[in-house]
């Protein structure tokens, strides 16, 4: 991938074929990291994303259940539904909230209980397109634009999914969810998760970067990318849309939302947190609406 201190930095969605994929201190939560397994396996608010595209492909992302009035809202990257590189929206979408792969498939229950992601596991994108929560619709952020060049687009790279409901049951009533945390937001202790499915992972379990994120200022970095968030983070394609998280409670595997990742380079990824002007737009998406 190129560098993000470039003008242009990578988009890390995944695309592939659609086969017939005294006291002491408290130790800090969760450690240090620039790519490992998440210690407890998986995050039940935190889940990956399968769009299904024409011609038989499926592009892979991550995303977040984010605390609303209607229960049914996710928060991911805006190029994980359309890009530059690819303008065509997705002809459906699905989200499995604490995806596991084929090496749980002997733990958890059924999707739909808030656990683990229901038969089939360890089947990639596919399990995802039949077993995971369908979106009923999605928002861009304004500024997104897919037939602008990529550069002139990144600052706005955020959206909002909403989700069917299920047997009565919104994804939240299930799940729980993350706060979302508008800007301003600074540098801190902060760590972002994903599913990355590029060598040499596979998609199949959730891997986290964590530490002090650094916030990029003018001169420091294209300024496609000022405001940006930093982490040191080894993470492959299939992360993008992955949630920023601080303050997360082991137990509720929830957390507060600072950021989503947006691109990245072979060391390091950047979060792209939501604007205040997104306050008026969540209010909106995120409000009760009499389907779905």
């Amino acid at each position: 991938m190129t560098s993000t201190r470039a003008a242009l930095a990578a988009l890390v969605t995944c695309t592939t074929a659609l086969a017939l994929m005294g006291a002491s201190a408290p130790a800090p939560y969760p450690p240090a990291s620039k790519g490992d397994p998440w210690p407890q396996g998986t995050v039940r608010t935190v889940g990956k994303l399968v769009a299904q595209l024409p011609g038989g492909q499926v592009e892979s992302c991550s995303a977040a259940i984010v605390d609303s009035p209607s229960g049914s809202v996710v928060a991911t990257a805006a190029h994980c539904i359309s890009s530059p590189q690819r303008p065509r929206e997705p002809l459906a979408m699905y989200f499995q909230p604490g995806y596991r792969g084929a090496d749980a498939a002997a733990a958890g229950s059924r999707a739909g209980k808030g656990t683990a992601s229901g038969p089939g596991r360890g089947d990639g994108p596919k399990n995802v397109l039949a077993h995971g929560w369908k979106v009923a619709s999605w928002k861009t952020a304004p500024g997104w634009d897919s037939g602008k060049d990529l550069e002139s687009v990144l600052p706005y790279d955020w959206a909002f999914l909403r989700m069917h409901k299920r047997g009565g049951r919104t994804i939240q009533d299930v799940y729980g969810a993350n706060k979302l945390r508008t800007e301003p937001v600074r540098g801190g202790a902060t760590a972002t998760l994903g599913y990355p499915a590029s060598a040499p992972y596979d998609g199949e379990t959730l891997h986290y970067c964590s530490g002090k994120a650094h916030q990029y200022r003018s001169g420091e970095i294209a300024e496609a990318n000022v405001g940006a968030l930093a982490l040191r983070c080894r993470l492959t394609q299939g992360v993008s849309g992955g949630p920023w998280l601080r303050g997360i409670d082991r137990a509720r595997g929830a957390g507060t939302l600072v950021a989503v990742t947006s691109v990245g380079s072979d060391d390091e990824l950047l979060g792209r947190p939501y604007p205040r002007s997104a306050r008026a737009l969540f209010k909106e998406f995120g409000a009760v609406h009499k389907k779905g």
